[in-house]
């Protein structure tokens, strides 16, 4: 894959991420035993930029997305919030999948970044309320983070199988990581039983 190749997909990534965000922002949630909860619908993009980009290309994609959502809505208490969830999510999913297709599934990886996500906003919350009492939320906060998880990791999963361009695009990387070698193979077995 050229470099100009790379950036329009990490671009188009971090866009799709952008809008997926603003538009679950606008969404009201019917949960009101967990405040502030979101179904992180927006991490279906960061799965899918780890499983076809290299870590660092992962990485400029979750920045990215973080950086201009907040531009676009968003607060100081806001970005220090998504900061503290999206990179605790994000290094979590990045060791789980070293694991590798024998052992966990996407929808492990991408429930581990669910669960993830809402110990780093707690944390982040209880250092900004200097109260650890705020963790008290955690319990519940997990099992949105699971049941969203799950969801997520289906969804993204789907479209790692079923669009070309993403296919593409983890081939190639599985041409360079031995990591993405064994999820991409494991993928094309998948693919082989269930068609």
């Amino acid at each position: 894959m050229n470099k100009n190749k790379r950036l329009i997909y990490i671009s188009l990534l971090a866009a799709q991420g952008v809008v997926i965000t603003m538009l679950e922002r606008a969404i009201p949630f019917p949960f009101a035993f967990a405040p502030g909860a979101k179904l992180g619908l927006a991490n279906i993009i960061t799965l899918l930029a780890i499983f076809t980009l290299p870590y660092k290309d992962s990485f400029k994609v979750v920045w990215m997305r973080l950086l201009i959502s907040t531009l676009l809505g968003g607060t100081l208490s806001t970005f220090l919030y998504s900061f503290a969830g999206a990179f605790l999510s994000y290094g979590g999913m990045l060791l789980v999948r070293l694991l590798g297709p024998k052992r966990v599934s996407m929808i492990g990886i991408s429930a581990t970044g669910g669960i993830l996500h809402n110990v780093g906003q707690l944390a982040m919350a209880s250092l900004i309320a200097q109260s650890f009492s705020v963790m008290l939320y955690l319990p519940i906060l997990s099992v949105t983070g699971i049941f969203s998880g799950v969801a997520v990791g289906v969804a993204a999963n789907y479209l790692l199988e079923h669009v070309s361009t993403i296919r593409q695009f983890q081939s190639e990387e599985a041409a360079k990581s031995k990591l993405t070698k064994a999820w991409y193979e494991a993928s094309l077995v998948y693919r082989k039983e269930h068609d």
